[in-house]
């Protein structure tokens, strides 16, 4: 598989170049050449497949030969090494719950994924790749988990101080090694804006093997298409119309949902289900894409203003507006509406949504009001003891903490505090002379 640039002023990529490099040389997101059409028979028979043979089915054509098969295999095996359980609701509502890894948090099967090619792809190498990486909440602890101890991996993460939950932030500023947190006076755009101004930065470029692990790293973005594999594996012989309402923040996993429907995955439609940071939802009811400054709110890792992986999904509807309509609905919920949703869920289900899954909770809902006959998978996307203050004060109820939690709650957070791109620039130059 090769790789072409979104700004279309790039060179071709391969995948291991795409993967070192997170972004073209021209500064557009990488994307396949061609997206494979998985045969009928896989979804036939995807009942008599485990999660890691359709994994591996579904991420070979954008890998091999470029990794070769059983290392891929061993890669995936790693990846997945913990469970994806549907909980049904209801009827005509079922949750896809994506927080079983060590983060707890959707983000850890792309980050491993990420890790370990780039691993492999740099086990003979002598020089040192830079993992830059913004974070809303999740992302951070997730890739420091996913690249703890990689060899010839250092990994920056920038966070918003004060703007992710205590336990997102522990998950990020505790673990040491090779993994340096970016405390960063401002919200989650400055954060993403200072990342993508260091790709600009040739003094940086030149002197450090920079790379990103956001979504719009590949290898971090492709295997997001797993998930709804695995859901529709554990659903479709019950309901044949399956619609899926997702989080949406940065819209990698969205996208990558979108991806698996292009292989041929059966799937009537999305749902972007937003907070208040309404990008998108505005942009499908006026057709004008208008970036702005993000708003705090408990769903903090939706915290975005200007969603990366956005171009890609025009690409994939090749900029035809009134087709990706047919395919991509969005409604947005504010932070009333959210803790309503928890408390209805808790109420009337006795399941602990946390404020992202209770945003795609809302979404499915509003979708069934005028499609009663589809079935509607919303991501559980973070654990709810991420966000336990939210939570318990919503469902007033006191939350046990899983084993991954209590691992990082009581250790000593380590970051740096900076406030301008020019400090960020300063440390990663020191860091390269140490």
């Amino acid at each position: 598989m090769r790789y072409h640039s979104l700004n279309k002023s790039a060179p071709e990529s391969s995948f291991r170049n795409a993967v070192i490099r997170g972004l073209a040389p021209d500064k557009g997101l990488y994307f396949p050449n061609e997206i494979p059409k998985l045969p009928d028979s896989f979804f036939k028979d995807i009942h008599s497949l485990s999660h890691s043979e359709i994994a591996y089915e579904v991420i070979k054509s954008f890998v091999l030969p470029e990794i070769e098969e059983d290392e891929l295999k061993r890669i995936v095996e790693e990846t997945l090494s913990f469970e994806f359980p549907i909980v049904q609701l209801n009827d005509q509502i079922s949750v896809l719950e994506l927080f079983h890894g060590p983060t707890m948090a959707f983000k850890d099967v792309g980050a491993r994924f990420m890790a370990r090619c780039l691993g492999h792809f740099n086990q003979d190498n002598n020089e040192k790749v830079t993992v830059l990486v913004a974070t809303s909440g999740d992302t951070g602890g997730a890739v420091a988990n996913g690249f703890l101890g990689v060899k010839g991996v250092d990994v920056v993460i920038l966070y918003p101080s004060g703007k992710v939950s205590e336990i997102q932030e522990k998950q990020l500023t505790t673990l040491g090694q090779n993994i340096t947190a970016l405390e960063v006076d401002g919200v989650f755009d400055d954060c993403q804006d200072m990342v993508k101004r260091a790709f600009l930065d040739t003094d940086l470029t030149d002197s450090i093997q920079l790379t990103s692990a956001n979504s719009i790293n590949v290898a971090r973005w492709l295997p997001q298409m797993f998930y709804f594999l695995f859901a529709y594996k554990a659903l479709y012989q019950k309901h044949k119309e399956l619609v899926f309402s997702i989080p949406s923040g940065n819209f990698g996993n969205i996208c990558a949902g979108m991806m698996a429907q292009q292989m041929g995955l059966p799937v009537k439609t999305f749902i972007a289900s937003n907070n208040s940071n309404n990008v998108v939802t505005e942009y499908l009811n006026t057709e004008k894409f208008v970036p702005k400054p993000s708003v705090q709110t408990i769903s903090n890792a939706m915290d975005v203003g200007n969603p990366s992986n956005f171009i890609r999904i025009l690409n994939l509807y090749k900029n035809d507006f009134e087709v990706l309509k047919n395919n991509l609905v969005s409604y947005s919920f504010d932070d009333e509406e959210t803790r309503q949703a928890m408390s209805e869920i808790f109420e009337q289900f006795e399941y602990i949504a946390d404020p992202h899954g209770a945003v795609g909770y809302l979404g499915a809902k509003e979708y069934l009001k005028e499609h009663p006959n589809a079935h509607m998978v919303f991501l559980e996307t973070a654990h709810p003891t991420k966000f336990l203050d939210v939570v318990e004060d919503t469902i007033e109820k006191k939350l046990e903490l899983p084993e991954q939690i209590k691992a990082v709650i009581d250790k000593p957070k380590s970051s740096v505090r900076i406030e301008s791109y020019n400090q960020l620039k300063a440390f990663l130059l020191s860091n390269r002379a140490n």
